[in-house]
């Protein structure tokens, strides 16, 4: 095999990738987000989550691509584990169409015969004249999406007739037929079809390859079968790059791909490999074409399926065996089960029950805080990924929680519930909002450890004072929430304007130094950034004191505090307010 096949083979096998991506990406525009709300709609019945993850897959081209969207949806609590699992099999089953649409690369005819009608030349050259039609002169943008599937099919088989045509050679070559024959050992087999999978990170394309080896007639099924198997373990590499980061259940959908392929392959395997001791098949010796390469790599695929879809529990239990739970998952869980529907007949539980979420979800919040702070003023990778952890927990909470507040308020309340309900329902994504800003905090701590931006010490001593005034807010905020001290929130509000004009006096202050060069016009971004965030946060802690504050005087029948335009003019308000100044302004 000279220069010229070698790289004629990897030129295919570059367009044989390309085109399916067109073509998948162009399916998908076509069909909008619908493939998503399929999937999120998906109930927990493993029938019909094998049924839909296989026609998702048959469309979209990639089992990888629906796996790693099912991982997306199970990490951000919209679907159940199992169901997961139910989708990652149809998932497995559906990626053997493609192999199907590249058998049409087979078909040959003699130049008389009207089969040459449907050779591949034909077919390509006539779907690649339509979709360029399509692509190029067509404005409407579904039509476009429609000519961008056809040119992607052009293209992948196009890609096959060159991968067809670099192997072809090897037909008669007998170094790669004695190296054909030494992946007998399904061992190795499965190894072969496991690396090279791996590395171009398309099973369909794998399968496609051996189709395309398949040409030469020196493929023979008992060499077929163990790559078959090892395409099918090769394809859970992507899947499980996209686990990096995501919650437990996150990566136990991901992983659950590579545990069905694996016991897939040593159930299937060993349960063929007995027979054939016992019956000798004929068929090992048969000599593999591009058809019969389509039919094994499906019949397995359904095989796989048709073992495990019964056993989904066992999956299930065996992935949540390998990725326990950390604390924080479990409480979360805990927290998400005090959510019960069967509740909201019962209003003064269903209320009691979501004010001990909301009360987790304010300490949560607490420490998104706090933990940005430490990460501001001593910067660990560690402290960040608790930060945005937090704020994707904080994120669930806010949608879980209120869907179920929503569900309250439609029941039969008294004044006083409607009273507790609408505060939970205002003070929902104000703590929410507050892990938000503590992770751009987290996210401008990374921007100055990596670009080794460093404040002045008058700089970095302004920071620390503000920080220590955000962080008394936030503490005074949480903690009168949680003990429902409508005394103890008065305070939060002058508080929150000392902070006001602190965030004002630093700004004026760096921007001095700025001009005098102490501090660079970089590290005058990022310290503006920190100043807002800082500010934001000390907003959302003065919404959720003054909710607070009005729910305690609507209750005990006091003055409106915070609807009296004046109240930033009573005593009480301004006693606080000159002694938190004093007291910050002071540190300066």
């Amino acid at each position: 095999m000279d220069i010229t096949a070698i790289l004629s083979l990897i030129g295919g096998i570059a367009l044989f990738l390309f085109g399916m991506s067109v073509m998948g990406d162009s399916l998908k525009k076509v069909a909008g987000n619908k493939m998503e709300v399929i999937l999120y709609k998906l109930s927990g019945n493993t029938v019909k989550g094998v049924a839909l993850g296989t026609g998702v897959t048959a469309v979209v081209q990639s089992s990888s691509a629906v796996s790693v969207m099912v991982v997306g949806f199970v990490n951000a609590g919209m679907m159940k584990v199992r169901q997961g699992i139910s989708v990652v099999l149809g998932a497995i089953l559906g990626t053997s169409v493609t192999g199907w649409i590249l058998c049409l690369n087979s078909l040959n005819g003699g130049k008389s015969s009207a089969l040459s009608l449907l050779s591949t030349e034909v077919l390509t050259g006539v779907v690649a004249l339509i979709g360029i039609i399509l692509w190029m002169f067509v404005k409407k943008t579904t039509y476009k999406n429609v000519g961008g599937i056809l040119l992607g099919f052009a293209v992948l088989m196009f890609g096959m007739s060159m991968m067809s045509g670099a192997i072809e050679p090897l037909r008669e070559d007998p170094t790669f037929i004695r190296m054909l024959t030494s992946f007998t050992n399904p061992a190795m087999g499965v190894l072969v079809g496991l690396i090279v999978t791996a590395v171009i990170q398309s099973a369909s394309a794998a399968v496609g390859i051996l189709q395309a080896l398949a040409v030469t007639g020196a493929v023979e099924f008992d060499m077929a079968f163990p790559i078959i198997m090892g395409i099918g373990i090769g394809a859970a590499v992507p899947v499980m790059l996209s686990a990096l980061g995501t919650s437990a259940n996150g990566k136990r959908t991901a992983f659950v791909y590579l545990v069905i392929d694996v016991l897939g392959a040593i159930l299937c395997g060993v349960i063929f490999y007995v027979l054939n001791a016992i019956f000798h098949f004929e068929l090992m010796t048969t000599s593999m074409t591009m058809v019969s390469i389509a039919l094994t790599n499906t019949l397995y695929r359904l095989a796989v399926v048709l073992l495990l879809a019964p056993a989904v529990g066992l999956l299930e239990k065996l992935v949540c065996a390998m990725f326990p739970e950390g604390k924080d998952a479990a409480e979360e869980q805990a927290d998400m089960d005090r959510l019960e529907p069967r509740f909201l007949a019962h209003p003064a539980l269903s209320i009691e029950q979501s004010k001990l979420v909301i009360n987790s979800m304010a300490d949560k919040a607490l420490e998104s805080i706090n933990c940005a702070i430490r990460a501001r003023r001593d910067f660990s990778k560690d402290k960040v990924k608790r930060v945005d952890d937090l704020e994707e927990v904080l994120d669930r909470y806010e949608d879980k929680l209120g869907a179920y507040l929503s569900k309250i308020t439609t029941a039969n309340l008294t004044e006083e519930q409607s009273l507790e309900v609408g505060k939970y329902l205002t003070v929902l994504s104000d703590f929410e909002r507050i892990s938000d800003h503590a992770k751009n905090i987290g996210e401008a701590a990374t921007e100055l450890n990596e670009k080794k931006l460093k404040f002045s010490e008058t700089a970095e001593r302004e920071l620390e004072v503000l920080e220590s005034a955000v962080q008394e807010i936030a503490t005074l905020t949480i903690e009168s929430f949680l003990n429902n001290d409508f005394g103890e929130a008065k305070k939060v509000d002058p508080l929150e304007e000392v902070i006001d004009d602190l965030c004002d006096i630093l700004k004026s202050r760096h921007i001095d130094r700025v001009s005098r060069q102490e501090c660079t016009l970089e590290n005058g971004f990022v310290f503006n950034d920190l100043l807002t965030d800082y500010e934001r946060i000390a907003d959302h802690c003065s919404n959720v004191a003054l909710d607070l504050v009005e729910e305690g005087e609507e209750l005990f029948h006091e003055h409106e505090y915070h609807r009296n335009v004046d109240y930033r003019q009573d005593p009480v308000y301004l006693e606080y307010f000159d002694a938190y100044k004093e007291k910050y302004e002071m540190k300066l």
